[in-house]
């Protein structure tokens, strides 16, 4: 369940009619009321009437929420308040009163509306949808009293929220875990769903960045990667040494209108991918040394790479598992140099950047990542795991039937990591963390036994439900809907 506080307004009108309107993409159906303050009169006298050609006319309903505003002492210029509360597409359907329930103590927590106050602000919760209600309060109470929104507000919502997860048994958010990629806006999901492409721009770049930086022993080598793979690498320099000390990265074949590559910086790909995150990976010599002669590429030595590639996964899952003795840097090393592994296999199985390797990597690197971009010391097992995973990236792509099997072995093993970093992540309470280790161990494992891995691309969009006409609300005498 996720609360989410607009910035104040002063049109009630205004957000009524939108709120019992089509919506933007014809995406509001049956909007009506489901919950009212405390004094208010039933629900049915409330409810907007349609007027001529179909009309809303939320202009009674408006002033009802305005009237404490214009009789206020010192009113705020700014009155109106707006949360919507949304539920996840895998969660039931809650029900107008479970939802009007949901309404009365999100307002409650928020602190301008406690039970049983006869007295506090006026406020409407409005469904339009299966999954979500908006909320509109005014911020002056009935008795004339300004309410002035307390510190903490967001997070007031936010534990409403958990408690009310808990009480419907709906999907559990948990608290944040500072973890996340900044959320594609709307811009670059619609470039990428009208170029074709399953992610975004900035996914598929991060994407190729995470490789590269897998791949690489070095700064320089991390360049040659990206630059053999087809992207563009602009370095920044610093005015005084004139030295690198940052990086954006373009595809060339995407451009703006006048012509220009769309370039991303390291940090706008990811917190830990700026560069002077990436040279604290680099900072301690891998076990293959820098410069050193490519490995011989035959069938057998890829075999070899992959069975001690797998080994090392194994000795790291166990690692994971007893982490409650282990140290909290080292676990985190741990799991990060655990996920350039899985990159890097990835990358020698699949051609595809879009397959399910590639996507099972994604989540496994969601889940094993610190808080805030946070980059673990090297530890001994992180660097053997870097010094496995940049050999299978020398070593290029399985070509047989024995170096299938082996990788599809190490596979396995990064599986029973992921449900190792599972069972860690749940007991740290990063329940988005855990959830992501969950799905990508089920997706190793399907890969493992030959199946296809069921993970859902990152950019997608949802289907606009048909909009419908009426949605219970009443209707002026000799009107139509």
């Amino acid at each position: 369940m996720i609360p989410k506080v607009a910035a104040r307004g002063s049109d009630v009108a205004g957000l009524l009619r939108y709120l019992y309107g089509p919506g933007r993409r014809e995406e509001h159906s049956n909007p009506h009321l489901i919950a009212a303050w405390d004094s208010a009169r039933p629900l049915a006298k409330l409810e907007p009437l349609i007027g001529g050609q179909g009309r809303v006319e939320v202009r009674a309903l408006a002033r009802l929420l305005e009237q404490p505003v214009h009789c206020g002492q010192y009113p705020p210029a700014q009155p109106v308040w707006h949360c919507s509360v949304r539920n996840h597409a895998a969660d039931r359907i809650l029900s107008d009163g479970e939802w009007a329930h949901v309404a009365r103590e999100m307002v409650a927590g928020a602190g301008l509306a406690a039970h049983g106050d006869t007295r506090a602000v006026r406020w409407v919760a409005v469904r339009h949808a299966v999954d979500h209600i908006h909320i509109v309060a005014t911020l002056v109470r009935q008795d004339g009293a300004t309410v002035w929104l307390p510190k903490g507000l967001w997070r007031r919502c936010q534990l409403t929220a958990r408690r009310l997860e808990i009480q419907y048994g709906l999907r559990r958010v948990g608290p944040p875990d500072y973890t996340g990629h900044r959320y594609p806006d709307s811009v670059e999901i619609s470039e990428a769903v009208r170029a074709g492409r399953s992610g975004t721009l900035r996914e598929e770049l991060r994407g190729r960045v995470r490789v590269a930086a897998a791949a690489a022993g070095t700064e320089d080598e991390f360049f040659d990667v990206l630059g053999g793979s087809g992207v563009l690498v602009r370095l920044r320099t610093s005015d005084h040494a004139g030295q690198a000390c940052g990086y954006a990265v373009a595809l060339p074949g995407v451009r703006t209108a006048a012509g220009q590559p769309i370039y991303f910086g390291g940090g706008r790909l990811a917190a830990d991918m700026t560069l002077p995150k990436l040279r604290m990976r680099w900072s301690v010599a891998s076990q293959v040394p820098p410069g050193s002669p490519r490995p011989a590429v035959n069938r057998h030595a890829r075999v070899t790479a992959l069975r001690q590639a797998g080994q090392a996964a194994q000795d790291a899952a166990r690692a994971v598992g007893d982490s409650a003795r282990s140290d909290g840097n080292g676990v985190q090393a741990t799991m990060v140099a655990a996920a350039d592994l899985l990159v890097t296999v990835a990358r020698a199985y699949e051609r595809d950047w879009c397959g399910p390797l590639h996507r099972a990597a994604d989540y496994f690197d969601r889940a094993a990542r610190g808080r805030y971009g946070w980059v673990a010391a090297p530890t001994s097992r992180s660097q053997e795991l870097r010094a496995h995973a940049r050999l299978i990236w020398l070593m290029g792509r399985v070509s047989g039937d024995d170096d299938a099997y082996a990788a599809l072995r190490l596979v396995l093993q990064l599986g029973r990591l992921a449900d190792a970093i599972a069972q860690l992540r749940a007991a740290q309470l990063r329940l988005h963390q855990a959830r992501d280790a969950r799905i990508a161990g089920l997706a190793l494992r399907r890969v493992a036994a030959g199946g296809r891995a069921t993970v859902a691309v990152t950019a997608t969009s949802r289907p606009t439900p048909a909009r419908t006409g009426g949605g219970g609300r009443r209707t002026r005498h000799g009107g139509h809907l």
